[in-house]
């Protein structure tokens, strides 16, 4: 049964990579990321891993990341590997905080300069809650830190305003523990009603090979790079119907 404490957790898993894995794919990123490719999955992207109902991938790129960003959402194959790898290693600390992950999925390579960032926003369970497979958190772990800058923050709130239903005599049924709510739809920039919303902030660097985990009903989002790049890889920790 998914709880609704896994969907807004926050948590780390240190030593996700060791410091030879965390080169390793620091030298497949660079070896891939020609500067023709840097152009591709920068300046020139015209696609993005945010989609927003109503909006282009243009719209959506400008609400996410406004200044832009690298973003690579298929990685070389021996990096997928390394880091799949790595998920498999890190399942019995996972599990303790986030027990009803059974998946994750396809990591994605993304690389922040002077002034770039995310803004906050939720990932939400799936765009149909009741469906499957469902994103219980976000993972992220750093492979190359910004000089100055760049911090990733969660943000908690109070609010009513957030959420949408709360799930009644049903929710077994559908695979949610009893008194599980879900987030409203479009937790984002693009939202007045989300951009109002009162909501403390928390920040952290995490130490190097770090992995970070976010629930999906969590806002995220990063501090712009003052000077320097970060580099990271990113991806979704699911639960698949049992």
């Amino acid at each position: 049964m998914i709880h609704i404490a896994e969907t807004v957790a926050v948590g780390s898993v240190e030593g996700f990579l060791d410091a030879e894995e965390r080169d390793r794919l620091a030298a497949i990123m660079n070896g891939f990321l020609t500067n023709e490719a840097r152009a591709r999955f920068g300046a020139r992207r015209a696609t993005s891993i945010h989609e927003i109902p109503g909006h282009s991938s243009q719209q959506a790129m400008a609400i996410y990341e406004p200044a832009g960003r690298i973003e690579v959402p298929r990685i070389p194959d021996q990096a997928e590997n390394l880091l799949q790898r790595a998920f498999d290693r890190a399942r019995p600390a996972l599990s303790r905080v986030m027990p009803s992950i059974t998946a994750c999925r396809p990591w994605t390579y993304v690389e922040y300069g002077g002034g770039q960032h995310i803004t906050g926003h939720l990932d939400g369970i799936a765009p149909d809650p009741l469906a499957w497979p469902r994103q219980i958190a976000g993972i992220s772990v750093v492979i190359s830190e910004a000089e100055a800058g760049g911090a990733f923050y969660v943000e908690s709130t109070s609010s009513d305003r957030l959420w949408n239903d709360r799930l009644q005599h049903d929710a077994q049924e559908h695979g949610y523990a009893d008194g599980m709510w879900l987030a409203n739809d479009g937790a984002d920039h693009s939202a007045d009603w989300y951009i109002a919303m009162p909501r403390t902030r928390w920040s952290v660097t995490p130490a190097p090979c770090t992995a970070l985990l976010y629930g999906s009903q969590l806002t995220h989002g990063t501090d712009p790079v003052t000077r320097g790049h970060i580099a990271k890889f990113i991806s979704w920790l699911i639960a698949e119907r049992g």
